[in-house]
């Protein structure tokens, strides 16, 4: 035991010790002690030992004994609360606490302890304590501050005031602990009595102790100004209970120190939880606050909320509500918007956010959520109408009491808990299962009033799924089928369809239109019928599985709309079949002919009608105020009718923009597919259908008598695939064009160099001012004719700029991105003193004097021509200008009496010289040197602070100076004249003459000394300053986006509040010490590579922390505060938490900054000299107030409670963050094992952030009705958080992403957008720009940097307009919060289907008629994948999501329900773009199959030797041409036109071509086979997922094995499938021109099979290294031949990986598709074994069924040599190598006879391998998709050994490439530089690291 204790001790100082070091350097709170900091929650809850603990370790430097008590005293109630040690962690927390207390005692020496003395001494202390701290005076101060509402407390103060009392509080608890036992008639009386009082006035202490979030309602908080701004008292008493509400039961309690309020009510009648109560009470206060404050109506003594802001929040709140109630035709709750008061609209939106606030799950159901909001507002109806409250019978428990949660929410729960557990863990079918979208739409019928009211369990929502029977979907079946392509965008489709069929009718009637001619285009009619119909057959087919839960009405739209279809296409195709017997007739009298054009006629008319009604803009309302039911019917066979996707129609204007869009790529399309695709392949396909008796090089099986269809089919269907995907390659070339344009016109890139930002900042105040100032701060005229004014104006513009301006350099400064120097040189003076000009930054006017002075020197001409050549460069002017009236201003303050008088009489005579033109012959310019050489003597030493010495010595200097200029500088003229002054000269003679000097102590003259001596001093050029380059595009950006147009701002005080929300799962928050300085295999740290990356950045950090360049890892561990420090600066520069965090913010900064500023404001005359000041800001108590109303800021870490019980140091990190940042907010899931015999788990969503002390305080605690996680994980993070969050706007913000203040400032101006004028809808997503800051890591970097900034800008700019498909695509978007949370929240969750959750968002604001828009004058930083694994897995995430995005609802609905125009729009830039990607590819394979079977047939030969016309230069040229989309040309267009404006064409152009030199094509190209892969065996199989990617720097090389592992079957196989079909084209093929003719047409498939195969090890660092090289083969082949097993991972065996390659094929769906596929191998053996010699010109059948038996054969053969007996005898290993010995002898005898004796040549040899490979690989794609049948036979063994024959070769042959560059050293050299060239660029040694 003594071992356990002293062990534990042990563990104790560690943990102090731990402790320590995580929180030094925090700006506030104090250090917490290890074991107060390891209390278990299962006493911290219940008791307050934690603070107790906490205050014996504030005071044990103050009285050891008092610290002993406490600790006994904790020890005694943990030990009372838990006598047995049950609970978690108790045991351990009791055996360290009393070895905290023997430690203490061991301290007294053996001394003996009295403690039946220790009331008494606890009692001295208590009093001692209370005088120490001035408890009485803290008190005293409290009442002051309730009875005047003034506030005079600052931070400090009020932190330590904190500190006391909650010591206070502790020593209290204690004392009355122990007053039980004490003597009542003495200390125990005294103590009785101060508790007597300390109940009476107990406000201050529990009032500051108490936990809130941001408003103390529960207590005031004396240390919190936020509850004196009127607009917050007025909400607080606009919900307080009214003497008319129902009674309260007497023994209800009201928490805490404040009056019943209207949620006491709700709380009682319907159960919520206490807490849930507590944050929906904060949350409708600040949304009725923030309401209020936007009025601008002045504070009253009481003060009072109108109606407006109530009926505003009453209508956005309830809309959801509303809508639901008029779609299904059911009363309002309450009668209208008028008859209620403003008491009932607070109740009802109480109410609504309680239902919300703790629905969990049920959030993401929206109509549920109106439903129970419905019935439950009828219910508290009801209620308000009776003078008793009572519980609400539907809420109700046996005992009497209410539980919502309970009674409503639990049995909703557990349905969906049960339909989510159906779903395998995201592998069942999702037809199996209902999702959240099911469950939803349940409530969009009026049967969902079938539930009834309580809900009855029996019901058919509450039905539990039984095992073998499907529950029934709702209305729509997400199977899993590319079918989903055609139903939901069939209109496309036709489209395309109707227009290749009358384009190639038009090509083959040579353009001739006659009556003949039109007759064959009247063919589109019965195609467009017969597609319209195969639309409807998919709609009945593909809603198989809810037929049984759909609605009626659905259901008989379906069966209605099919046999239309049906009977419309079987009309309408006999009509024509009839019209074509006419025109071949001869006795015609065009009877069908009219009929068909009046049918057709009529059919087209009527779908135009409808069209036009149910799309055009102009229409719409016309058809929702058509009530006939004729007019409803068709309508509604037209266009089903969802709750959803109603209005979706934009105003006319955008309509128009978007339509006129759409017409040009038509017409850039159609007259490309008509000239260059369709009409060069008349005249071939003519002469092929012609030709006779070709000759077939094989055994043909269809081709013969029918005209040589597979021929002409081979030819037209490359031309087809690309006609149906080019259409996304002129929508890339259109949109690229009309960004730019749209760029240009917003005024994007129009600063986009440092020179600019030199040459423009002259306007940037004004600008500044215009757009970012507030009405308040700018109170000023605006007058700007006179000269005089107009320099008063400027000034005023750049006194009000300066404070700004300097913030965000000083952020830069903090950022470690600029230097000390570099922040004094861009710092602009603070121009509110008595000075005349405007005073620019140092950095636009060094140097600027000497080149004047040089200019004066070299001066022959007048002063005007002098003062000409000044102003030539305006800052030169102005630095001459500043220096001669600051000179002026500082010599004037400095000397009085006659010294004054002599500065005056100068400046006086040469103003004189001036005015009339002659300064240059008043002065002798050639001495200007000299007066500049003295005068720099003299404010060299103005600048130190003053001494005796310093003084006499600038008494001396200023006398020097007037030597010089008396004697040397001026005329003769006026140097006599100076010189017989008498007042002068009598002053000089009693040496009184600047004998005194007053030491400049002005800080306006200090200000102006300073800068006088760094313009005379610096004379090199800072043309270049900032030199960072991040530093200068942030701030080339911020000053372009000055000029942009956004809304003005509003004060602070007046803005739209706002949250910013960011999930967080397990990823870094903050780089450890050990990661830092860990060294990989290499010998290279993270520190050593950031460095090197950042070396400017790097100087700049150890220059702030005092640091030398030579500061080492010995350094930084000796200094715990610099090593933390150190953490942060790394962390700030990868993807972690802690950059989100501190990125983020800058928003809270920026709004206090703004706010502090605004309470100083320039008043109304804008010309007075008060000083803005920013010092102080951000420890203004009403600063931070405001601040703090307008902004939260949460971080939903899910498992932050697990990281905590399981001491992980991501718990600390993110406690550290807490500490750092006191507004940060941190939401996660607690689980608590309930103790039950049953074991179930109880789940909370907890709040918390950190108290006085450093610890996380726990502010709300919300009961789960289970495990949140039903569905995908960051949609199920985020719902369970978003109820923290406040404000009406909440922007979604991911942890890779960073923020800026000069950014941070602009977020007041972006959320006006929401009142905006965006369309015929305001704004519900406001989108924002990003900046990918991780472009500088590498190559790879770089170019993933470029496609994601050309995507979130000038993409996106498109998308919102003209287009108007802006959707949510995880960016930093602001949503419209109330909007959203009353929708369904922020994203969508169901499992698997929703794995892309952010873009749901979009598509359900789209739905739900909401408006996305896109804005770019602020941006956020954002992180993005760096490694060519990391983004292939990243590429692998999104394309998969897309194939999911492919099978849903929304997608479906979108298609349906948007026009025809925004429908493209749509399509092209979501799952069209993957469709358009899969199809670039199909196009090679088709067109190879094509060629390949020309090839084979030898039909291209004849073909060409009979016509002359198969190789057809155009046709060629237009296959080959369309391959170009591979190498990425098309898919740069947007990036280089971004590049043209934002960076100016020379630079786009260097750009690209560096881009080109570093092999972008082949990333770009290898990136378009990742995408097919993933998306194409998504829709097939399944299998989307979330991929952890990693988001740290990759310098690490990447193992060979690990990389074939990765892109073996999405990359290798098909590459060589390639590679094989293009070696059968030349090996058999004819080409005329030879072998120069074939690589020109296939050039770019053999790019492509390069590429897939070899851009794993181009981009892979030291991919050439031959070490690396040599251990990359032996972990390979180590790899290839380790058995797999069970656990055994696919990282380790071959086999294992093997066999997880198998697991995505798992339904016979998927097995046959997988079939069919694979049979294409078959044309290999097929075609070669006719081509060989030994064959001849023999083309039977029984050639072919030969080569199958030589295939047997040689499997059997195989199977010989590969087999192992199991048992161990030395007989049978004998004779099986005795029998394999005779096999191989015999084999290449037989191998040996055939060549002699037959006509088998060596290269037959060849042929035949060439034909068995992928006949071998069919047989392993079939083994492996019935997997179960060949175990059964017994042949699995045999499969996988074959399998890993093939995989073993097919690494060889992509290895052996590799290897041999390996040989040369000047490769791996070359790749370096072409992987890490942007690293080179800013001075990375990547030799270093990469040879280490």
């Amino acid at each position: 035991m003594v071992g356990v204790s002293q062990n534990w001790e042990r563990l104790v100082r560690a943990t102090l010790n731990r402790e320590q070091l995580r929180t030094a350097g925090q700006g506030h709170g104090r250090t917490p002690s290890g074991i107060a900091g390891a209390v278990p929650p299962s006493l911290s809850r219940a008791t307050n030992i934690e603070a107790i603990l906490q205050a014996a370790d504030e005071i044990q430097a103050e009285d050891p004994h008092v610290a002993r008590i406490l600790c006994e005293q904790a020890y005694s109630m943990a030990q009372n609360l838990d006598p047995n040690s049950d609970g978690r962690g108790v045991l351990q927390f009791k055996t360290g606490l009393m070895s905290v207390i023997k430690q203490k005692l061991a301290k007294r020496d053996g001394a003996r302890i009295d403690r039946g003395r220790d009331i008494e001494r606890l009692w001295k202390f208590y009093e001692l304590y209370k005088r120490r701290h001035k408890v009485d005076d803290i008190e005293r101060e409290e009442q002051k501050w309730r009875e005047s509402g003034t506030f005079s407390v600052n931070l400090g103060d009020a932190l330590e005031m904190k500190k006391v009392l909650a010591t206070l509080r502790a020593l209290v608890e204690v004392m009355e602990a122990l007053s039980k036992d004490a003597d009542p008639g003495g200390v125990g009386g005294l103590i009785m009595e101060e508790l007597r009082g300390i109940r009476k006035a107990d406000a201050t202490i529990s009032g500051e102790l108490t936990p809130y979030n941001i408003v103390p309602l529960e207590a005031p908080s004396f240390t919190n100004v936020i509850g004196v701004f009127p607009e917050v008292r007025g909400a607080i008493s606009a919900i307080r209970y009214a003497e008319h509400f129902p009674r309260l039961p007497a023994d209800f309690e009201v928490s805490g120190q404040r009056d019943a309020d209207m949620f006491d009510l709700l709380e009682y009648v319907f159960g919520f939880q206490k807490d849930n109560v507590r944050n929906q009470r904060e949350n409708v206060v600040l949304a009725v606050a923030n309401a209020q404050s936007r009025l601008s109506i002045p504070a009253q003594a009481d003060p009072k909320i109108d109606e407006e802001p109530i009926n505003d929040i009453f209508s956005k709140v309830l809309d959801n509500y509303i809508k639901w109630c008029k779609y299904l035709r059911i009363r309002l709750a309450y009668n209208s918007l008028e008859p209620i008061n403003r008491e009932r609209k607070l109740f009802l939106i109480s109410l609504y956010f309680l239902i919300w606030g703790e629905a969990a799950n049920v959030r993401f159901l929206p109509e549920c959520i109106c439903y129970l909001f419905h019935h439950m507002a009828k219910e508290l109806d009801a209620i308000l109408d009776h003078g008793e409250a009572v519980p609400a019978p539907s809420c109700g428990n046996a005992s009497g009491s209410s539980s919502f949660l309970e009674k409503i929410i639990c049995p909703i729960y557990e349905t969906m808990a049960e339909e989510a557990d159906r779903n395998s863990n995201g592998k069942a079918a999702h037809s199996a299962w209902r999702n959240y979208d099911d469950f939803n739409e349940y409530f969009w019928s009026p049967a969902c009033f079938e539930l009834h009211w309580p809900m009855r369990s029996e019901s058919s929502f509450l039905l539990k799924p039984k095992k073998s029977k499907r529950t029934g979907k709702s209305s729509f079946v997400e199977h899993r089928t590319f079918l989903h392509l055609y139903r939901s965008f069939h209109r496309l489709w036709i489209f395309l369809i109707l227009m290749f069929q009358a384009l190639t009718i038009i090509a083959f009637r040579h353009m001739d239109i006659d009556l003949v001619t039109f007759k064959m285009i009247l063919s589109v009619g019965p195609t467009f019928t017969i597609m319209n119909f195969i639309e409807s057959c998919l709609d009945v087919l593909l809603m198989f599985g809810a037929y049984t839960t759909a609605r009626g009405m659905a259901i008989s739209r379906l069966v209605i709309k099919f046999f239309w279809c049906g009977l419309s296409s079987a009309f309408v195709t006999y009509a024509y079949i009839k019209v074509m017997q006419e025109k071949s007739g001869k006795n015609s009298d065009s009877l069908y002919f009219r009929l068909y054009i009046l049918v057709l006629g009529v059919y087209v008319a009527l779908r135009l009608v409808l069209a036009l009604l149910l799309k055009f803009p102009a229409c719409h309302a016309l058809s929702e105020m058509s009530d006939q039911t004729f007019f409803q019917f068709f309508k509604w066979i037209y266009q089903e009718r969802y709750y959803v996707g109603r209005g979706l129609y934009e105003r006319i204007s955008d309509y128009c923009r978007y339509v006129l869009f759409w017409l040009v790529i038509f017409v850039c399309k159609f007259t490309f597919a008509y000239f260059l695709q369709i009409k060069p392949l008349v005249e071939p396909t003519k002469t092929i259908v012609h030709l006779q008796f070709l000759h077939y090089s094989w055994h043909d099986l269809v081709s013969k008598n029918n005209n040589n269809a597979l021929t002409i089919a081979s030819l037209w269907a490359p031309v087809l695939a690309i006609y149906l995907m080019d259409i996304h390659i002129w929508y890339t070339l259109l949109s690229a064009i009309v960004g730019g344009v749209m760029g240009a016109r917003a005024r994007l890139g129009e600063i986009r160099s440092l020179d600019m930002v030199h040459k423009r900042f002259e306007s940037f105040p004004e600008a500044f001012t215009k757009n970012l100032i507030s009405p308040k701060m700018k109170r000023m005229p605006f007058n700007r004719q006179a000269p005089e004014v107009s320099q008063e104006m400027n000034k005023a513009y750049a006194a009000l700029f300066s404070p700004f301006w300097n913030e965000i350099i000083k952020s830069l400064r903090e950022e470690d991105y600029i230097s000390n120097r570099e922040m004094d040189l861009l710092s602009i003076p603070s121009n509110m003193g008595s000075l005349r000009l405007v005073q620019w930054p140092l950095f636009l006017l060094s140097s600027k004097i000497f080149l004047a002075i040089d200019l004066a020197l070299d001066c022959k001409d007048t002063q005007a021509d002098l003062w000409s050549r000044i102003c030539k460069d305006e800052y030169m002017a102005y630095a001459v200008q500043e220096c001669y009236y600051s000179i002026e201003k500082v010599l004037h303050s400095l000397v009085d009496g006659e010294g004054r008088l002599w500065v005056e009489r100068i400046y006086r005579e040469m103003n004189n010289s001036m005015s009339e033109g002659s300064l240059v012959l008043t002065l002798s310019l050639k001495k200007l040197p000299l007066v500049v050489q003295r005068f720099t003597a003299l404010t060299g030493l103005l600048i130190r602070n003053e001494t005796p010495d310093l003084v006499r010595g600038a008494a001396k200097a200023v006398y020097d100076l007037y030597e010089v200029v008396t004697h040397d500088f001026l005329s003769p003229d006026l140097r006599e004249q100076l010189d017989t002054w008498n007042i002068l000269a009598r002053a000089r003679n009693e040496g009184r003459l600047f004998s005194r000097i007053e030491w400049p102590r002005d800080s306006d003259i200090k200000e102006q000394v300073k800068r006088l001596h760094f313009l005379l001093t610096v004379k090199d050029a800072t043309a270049n300053i900032p030199k960072n380059l991040e530093a200068r595009r942030r701030l080339e950006f911020f000053t372009n986006s000055l000029f942009m147009n956004m809304p003005s701002a509003l004060p602070v005080s007046e803005m739209m509040p706002f949250s910013v929300f960011t999930p967080y799962y397990s990823e870094t928050v903050l780089y450890s010490s050990k990661e830092l300085w860990e060294e990989n295999e290499d010998g290279i740290s993270v520190l050593f590579y950031l460095q090197k990356i950042f070396p400017d950045e790097w100087e700049n950090f150890l220059e702030r922390i005092g640091r030398g360049k030579s500061t080492g890892d010995v350094d930084f561990q000796e200094s715990l505060s610099d090593s933390l420090e150190l953490r942060f600066w790394a962390s700030y520069r990868g993807q972690t938490l802690a950059r989100t965090v501190h990125g983020m913010m800058y928003y809270r900064r920026a709004l206090m900054l703004q706010s502090y500023l605004e309470q100083q404001s320039l008043g109304d005359d804008y010309s007075q000299t008060k000083l803005l000041t920013t010092q102080g800001f951000e420890s203004s108590p009403e600063a931070r107030a405001q601040a703090d109303l307008k902004f939260t800021y949460v971080v939903s870490c899910q498992i932050y409670g697990q990281q905590k019980q399981q001491k992980k140091a991501e718990a600390a990190d993110i406690a550290l963050l807490l500490q750092r940042n006191e507004a940060l907010r941190v939401a996660f899931i607690h689980v608590e094992e309930s103790g039950g015999a049953d074991g179930k788990k109880e789940f909370y969503s907890k709040l918390v952030k950190a108290d006085i002390n450093g610890k996380d305080q726990e502010i709300y605690s919300i009961k789960l009705p289970g495990d949140p996680k039903l569905g995908e994980g960051k949609p199920e993070n985020q719902n369970h958080a978003i109820i923290f969050t406040r404000g009406e706007a909440i922007q979604t913000i991911d942890m890779n992403q960073d923020n800026y203040l000069e950014e941070a400032m602009k977020i007041r101006n972006l959320l006006e957008e929401f009142r905006g004028d965006h369309g015929i809808r305001p704004p519900t997503i406001l989108g924002v720009r990003e900046h990918v800051f991780t472009g500088s890591v590498s190559s790879l970097a770089w170019f993933m940097s470029n496609q994601e900034t050309s995507f979130v800008t000038l993409g996106q700019r498109v998308l919102a307009c003209p287009l108007k498909v802006r959707m949510h695509y995880g960016h930093p978007d602001v949503f419209d919060r109330i909007f959203h949370i009353s929708r369904g929240g922020i994203s969508k969750a169901s499992r698997v289907i929703n794995i892309s959750e952010d873009i749901y968002a979009g598509f359900n604001s789209t739905l739900r008629q909401g408006n996305v828009t896109h804005h770019e004058y602020i941006q956020v930083g954002k992180g993005r994948d760096v490694g060519l694994n990391q983004i292939a897995l990243f590429e692998g995430k999104v394309a998969g999501g897309n194939g999911e995005q492919v099978l849903s609802r929304d997608v479906y609905r979108l298609g349906q329900l948007f026009d025809f125009f925004r429908m493209l729009s749509f399509y092209f830039t979501t799952v069209g773009y993957y469709v358009c990607t899969m199809m670039t590819v199909l196009t090679v394979y088709i067109f190879l199959y094509g060629r390949a079977y020309l090839a084979f047939s030898g039909l291209d030969r004849d073909i060409a030797l009979a016509a002359k016309k198969l190789g057809n230069t155009a046709l060629d040229a237009v296959l080959n041409a369309q391959f170009l989309v591979q190498i990425g040309v098309f898919t740069a267009v947007p990036m280089i036109m971004g590049f043209i404006l934002e960076f100016g064409l020379l630079k786009a152009v260097f750009s690209f071509i560096t881009m080109q030199l570093q092999l972008c094509s082949v990333f770009f190209t290898f990136s378009l086979g990742t995408k097919t892969h993933y998306f194409g065996r998504t829709i097939l199989h399944g299998g989307a997922k979330y991929r952890a990617t990693g988001r740290g720097f990759v310098v690490r090389h990447i193992k060979f094995a690990e990389n074939y592992r990765l892109y073996s079957r999405s990359h290798f196989v098909k590459a060589l499938e390639v590679a094989l079909l293009l070696i059968v084209y030349i090996a058999y093929g004819y080409t005329e021109g030879g072998a120069v003719s074939f690589v020109l047409l296939t050039l770019s498939s053999w790019f492509l099979v390069v590429s897939w195969l070899f851009a794993p090890y181009i981009f892979n660092p030291s991919g050439f290294e031959w070490q690396k090289t040599v251990e990359d083969f032996d972990d390979w082949i180590s790899w290839l031949l380790y058995k797999g097993g069970v656990g055994v991972k696919g990282e380790s065996s071959w086999e294992s990986w093997w066999d997880e390659e198998q697991m995505h094929i798992q339904t016979l769906r998927g097995r046959l598709l997988e079939t069919i596929l694979s049979l294409r191998f078959l044309i290999f053996q097929y075609g070669i074994v006719y081509k060989l010699h030994l064959t001849g010109t023999d083309t039977s059948l029984t050639i072919y069924g030969f080569s199958w038996i030589v295939l047997v054969v040689i499997v059997m053969i195989f199977k010989i040599f590969t087999y192992s007996p199991k048992k161990k005898s030395s007989n049978i290993h004998l004779v099986m190598r005795f029998m394999q010995g005779l096999i191989s002898l015999g084999l290449v005898a037989a191998l040996c006879l055939i060549v002699l004796l037959a006509k088998l040549s060596i290269a037959d040899l060849f042929a035949c391998i060439l034909a068995f490979i992928p006949t071998g690989w069919l047989i392993l794609c079939l083994a492996v998709t019935w997997k179960k049948v060949v175990r059964s036979l017994g042949l699995w063994d045999s499969v996988r050994e074959f399998a890993r024959m093939y995989d073993a070769g097919m690494g060889i042959i992509i290895f052996a490439p590799v290897a041999v560059m390996s040989w040369f050293p000047f490769i791996s050299t070359f790749q370096s530089r072409l992987l890490f060239n942007q690293a080179f660029s800013r001075g990375l040694e990547i030799s270093l690291i990469l040879a280490g």
